[in-house]
């Protein structure tokens, strides 16, 4: 469902599973990006499953949490260290041998500013690794653990075998592509992220040396939020039976000097890097695709999830804390068979859009505006998809973080398509920049204007 959330997870499992003693019962919680994870709000509950007192299998689950402490309401700050973001968890056992650790809990939500109502949040999580359990256990119990293992491990040589004939359909050689990234919102601009693909032997190997080094802003990304992009996008080459599983990636080599952009070192801060970044990782590994493969590779897609993070602190018992987070589609690439669509989230985030009846029943905001952005998509043989026109109106004062892209450098078009137009983000009309951090006043009005995508293809005047 989240690419992001998806392609990062066996890098979360592999040191993790390693270090810790596991008993039947236990749950362990971590967001720490540089364990595997992505940013601080996605959080990671890790389940054991035991069968007949044997360690046999893991379920896990990661989600986005709207509040985990971050220095602005939304916990996606403007940030320039990681202690910024929020609160770091380290892998921690939030429920052993079965007994919830309420002191663990307990020290958590007193770093998220007391907010007990994220009770909630944990227990869903909670609540579907342990619902996972029981439903693979079953399933185990009824195959047996010789048949299960045997079965995964043909799973994945499957898969593997899947992505191997794929990449021997791609002309063996090296292909390299350069995009950038806007802005750190530290006032570092135009990040240039580099990748080399080498295709030989139906395999692959993908190499962002000469990637800017990690930068001061939040758009630094651990690697596996990096491998994670690179994973989406050549899974999308292969046939839609392929199975989600490790083998299907084996073929696939990631590799990116350490201190980089893309394979950042802590402290640096990485909340952007998640959202911004990733999907720019796409950009790239297409870019360089597309010069291999033309016919199958779409033109660059809105390439930002237009982040808001908004809400306010209360300063008195009078007055209530809120947090609310939400991301903002835009316009796909087009490709050789067709149009890119609009209004859409794309790539390595599928997350729909908030109903407006839910936004304004639960905070004191009003949308006066949502529209597509007609023309934004670059014209082509077929044309790029058009993004959204988003507007805010705020009853009451408000904190607002923008983590946005493609503001500066717009979606690049392919075999001779336009561009899209960039994003554009205003406050009461005037121009805002890509990353802001803004006070709202009641009556106040935020307009985000997001890209549209590239078009692809010659078209005769």
């Amino acid at each position: 469902h989240i690419p992001v959330h998806l392609g990062s997870m066996t890098f979360a499992m592999a040191g993790i599973v390693s270090q810790l003693e596991w008993h039947e019962g236990d749950m362990v919680v971590v967001n720490d990006p540089y364990m595997g994870g992505t940013h601080l709000p996605d959080v990671t509950l890790i389940a054991p499953l035991f069968i007949e007192g044997q360690l046999t299998a893991f379920v896990v689950n990661r989600a986005h949490h709207a509040n985990i402490g971050g220095s602005t309401p939304g916990s996606m700050p403007i940030s320039g260290s990681l202690e910024e973001e929020g609160v770091v968890i380290p892998p921690s056992y939030l429920i052993e041998q079965g007994e919830l650790n309420q002191t663990l809990i307990d020290s958590i939500f007193e770093q998220i500013d007391g907010e007990h109502h994220l009770d909630g949040d944990f227990s869903a999580q909670i609540s579907a690794n342990r619902t996972g359990v029981s439903r693979l256990a079953n399933l185990i119990t009824a195959m047996g653990q010789e048949n299960y293992r045997n079965a995964v491990r043909a799973l994945n040589e499957y898969a593997e075998k899947l992505t191997r004939t794929e990449l021997a359909t791609i002309p063996e050689g090296e292909y390299i592509f350069e995009d950038y990234l806007d802005d750190d919102g530290l006032g570092n601009h135009d990040l240039l992220l580099v990748v080399s693909i080498t295709v030989e032997k139906s395999s692959a190997l993908v190499d962002f040396s000469g990637t800017t080094k990690q930068t001061a802003g939040n758009v630094n990304c651990p690697l596996s939020v990096a491998v994670a992009g690179v994973y989406y996008l050549f899974r999308c080459l292969l046939p839609d039976y392929t199975p989600a599983c490790a083998g299907a990636f084996k073929p696939i080599s990631v590799t990116a000097p350490k201190g980089c952009l893309l394979n950042a070192e802590r402290p640096a801060a990485v909340a952007a890097g998640n959202v911004e970044t990733s999907t720019r990782v796409v950009d790239l590994v297409a870019g360089a695709l597309s010069q291999a493969i033309p016919e199958r590779i779409p033109a660059a897609s809105h390439g930002s999830m237009n982040n808001l993070a908004m809400g306010h602190r209360a300063t008195n018992a009078d007055e209530k804390s809120w947090d609310y987070y939400e991301t903002i589609g835009g316009g796909m690439g087009a490709g050789s068979t067709g149009g890119g669509l609009s209004g859409l989230q794309t790539h390595m985030t599928n997350t729909l859009n908030t109903p407006i009846e839910v936004l304004e029943m639960n905070y004191p905001v009003r949308i006066t505006r949502y529209a597509i952005r007609d023309h934004s998509g670059g014209n082509g043989r077929r044309s790029g998809g058009d993004g959204l026109i988003r507007e805010y109106q705020f009853l009451a004062p408000a904190e607002a973080t923008l983590l946005t892209e493609r503001r500066i450098n717009p979606p690049w078009g392919l075999a001779c398509g336009e561009d899209g137009q960039v994003g554009e983000n205003r406050l009461n009309g005037e121009l805002l920049g890509g990353k802001a951090h803004i006070h709202l006043n009641s009556g106040d009005r935020l307009t985000i204007a997001t890209p549209g995508g590239g078009g692809f293809g010659f078209v005769e005047s």
